[in-house]
């Protein structure tokens, strides 16, 4: 008498005293396990299952945990440069012997099932306890805005009549630099010697928020301040 059992995703004629290699199952060596996913019993008598056969059974006795031959997955993409993998893999097994065929009364028999450790994609991997839930981070509280403080510098005309061309800052249009012009900011030394108050008070005024540093202006002043000199 044989049968056809199904574990580890893969099906199996065996008969009793076969040596047989499957995915691992969560098992030690000398325990007795029983596969209870039948397919199929041989004989006088055949019986095929739909899918399975209610009640039966193979009883087999674990001989050792191994690992088989060592698979070199190699893959190389044409035109991709440097676009090259190998990696390698030795898939678990667990080796049994199989002791009885029950063609009926195996879920009564009290016999540790055969439970496989899962696979993914082929690969087996080891059962655990489920990963704690992840805990949730502390909400950072925002950040206090830097009040606005009006600048020092400001005039209300340029030195000599002649003011510089602010339009060579970055983001600076003739429209913004007449703003800036209306707002008392004629030099680039005004801009270069402002603080992050200043800045949060010209931001403001200019109703372009986080524009002044997000553009750099600061630095920038500083530079062409620097040329003049």
């Amino acid at each position: 008498m044989f049968a056809v059992l199904k574990t580890g995703g893969k099906q199996y004629r065996v008969q009793a005293g076969d040596l047989l290699r499957v995915e691992r199952i969560a098992a030690q060596a000398g325990e007795k396990v029983q596969f209870n996913e039948i397919l199929m019993i041989g004989g006088e008598s055949p019986v095929i299952g739909t899918p399975v056969i209610e009640g039966a059974g193979v009883q087999a006795e674990v001989i050792d945990q191994i690992k088989a031959d060592k698979v070199i997955h190699y893959v190389k993409r044409r035109r991709k440069h440097s676009s090259q993998r190998t990696k390698g893999h030795r898939q678990k097994l667990t080796v049994v012997r199989v002791t009885d065929i029950l063609t009926s009364g195996a879920d009564a028999s009290g016999v540790k099932a055969a439970i496989g450790t899962g696979s993914v994609s082929g690969f087996a991997i080891e059962a655990a306890a489920p990963a704690p839930a992840p805990k949730k981070a502390a909400k950072k509280e925002d950040a206090p805005a830097t009040e606005g403080v009006k600048p020092a510098n400001l005039l209300t005309e340029a030195r000599d009549g002649q003011p510089d061309d602010l339009k060579k800052i970055s983001g600076v249009g003739p429209k913004l630099e007449s703003l800036l012009h209306q707002n008392g900011v004629f030099h680039f030394d005004q801009i270069a010697a402002w603080t992050p108050a200043e800045i949060a008070y010209m931001d403001d005024q200019l109703s372009f928020k986080g524009r002044i540093e997000r553009d750099g202006w600061i630095g920038q002043a500083k530079q062409f301040a620097a040329e003049k000199e």
